[in-house]
């Protein structure tokens, strides 16, 4: 059972003004930087005045090229709104993980994703298929990592949230082992492999946008409307059930929600950590450890951060580019043992 501090009880268990306010100035400063910041030089003032005339019924006029223009909106502005929603659906699929599985060192990888997707480019590279076709292939791979984990877990003959952990431990084991199988036989696709694991929004356009759209609603969504139920689950199951919750349609919702469209966004970002433990958790230490506060802080911070660190990959070793999985790690893994020690020190 998860014990929450009783310091941490009198906290409010809806978002302030205050905090609401910081969340989205974060994320509107860093979309902004990320619309005006890059390795190729487009004036500032002028980009700025572009995105005014792009409000309706306004026109102040600009200086930009028609190169200048495609840079700024079909470059940069996909790629800021990629950032926000990928950033979006990992936040909240790492808060509500951590709720139904009553662990604050969940993420929305938990249960195979990451593994089966893998899989599924590594399959693709191989083959020597185009880009939309390993999204499909990575996609496709996620689901069936995580079907497997489900029916893995159902067989062991407890429904208990522990048995479907481990199930997932183990089916991404397995995956895992087959992916660096393939690697071994297909030595010329580890570039392309590895740039994939370590994520990138480098190839963004206005349609892999809308087709992420439906899955980052969904689960934004289905998440927000069960966040209370995601309080009680922190009492236990029995408990919980005792209190008039069906905690099995609870968890089943809220974890077939956080899993499709992490599934969704992997497989057009690739592999980005750590998103997931970082963003719930800093809302936690900020505001309230109800999940009424935390899930949708996270959706806007979530956005925020992982926007800012595409900034920070594509413009800190310009012309080059790094994957933006090293960015979130660089802050994600000192962020984890601190997580990791305080959580010890409650247990």
């Amino acid at each position: 059972m998860r014990a929450v501090p009783a310091t941490e009880a009198l906290r409010p268990a809806r978002p302030g003004p205050a905090v609401v306010t910081l969340a989205v100035a974060a994320w509107v400063a860093a979309s902004l930087a990320g619309l005006l910041l890059g390795p190729i030089d487009v004036p500032v003032r002028e980009s700025i005045r572009a995105l005014v005339d792009a409000i309706p019924l306004v026109e102040v006029g600009h200086g930009l090229s028609e190169t200048e223009l495609r840079v700024l909106y079909e470059i940069r502005a996909p790629r800021v709104f990629m950032g926000s929603l990928v950033g979006a659906i990992l936040a909240v699929g790492g808060a509500a993980y951590q709720g139904v599985f009553r662990n604050p060192l969940a993420d929305p990888y938990l249960l195979g994703v990451a593994a089966g997707a893998g899989l599924g480019a590594t399959i693709g590279f191989g083959v020597g298929v185009d880009e939309n076709l390993i999204t499909i292939l990575a996609f496709a791979g996620a689901i069936a990592a995580v079907a497997a984990t489900y029916v893995l877990g159902r067989s062991m003959g407890n429904r208990t949230a522990a048995a479907l952990i481990l199930a997932g431990v183990a089916v991404s084991a397995f995956a895992t082992a087959l992916q660096t199988y393939l690697l071994q036989r297909n030595v010329e696709t580890l570039r392309s492999v590895y740039t994939w694991v370590f994520g990138r929004l480098t190839t963004v356009g206005w349609g892999q946008v809308g087709g992420l759209v439906p899955y980052a609603l969904l689960a934004v969504v289905l998440i927000l409307i069960h966040r209370r139920s995601l309080d009680v689950l922190g009492v236990g199951d029995d408990e919980a059930a005792a209190l008039g919750l069906n905690v099995d349609r609870v968890r089943w919702v809220v974890v077939l929600a956080a899993t499709l469209a992490t599934a969704a966004a992997v497989s057009v970002s690739g592999l980005i950590g750590f998103v997931g433990i970082i963003v719930p958790h800093t809302v936690r230490l900020m505001t309230s450890w109800s999940y009424r506060v935390i899930v949708p802080l996270s959706i806007i911070f979530g956005a925020a951060f992982l926007v800012a660190a595409d900034i920070v990959a594509r413009t800190v070793a310009a012309p080059a580019e790094l994957p933006i999985g090293i960015v979130t790690a660089f802050v994600g893994a000192p962020f984890f043992l601190v997580v990791l020690r305080s959580v010890g020190r409650r247990a």
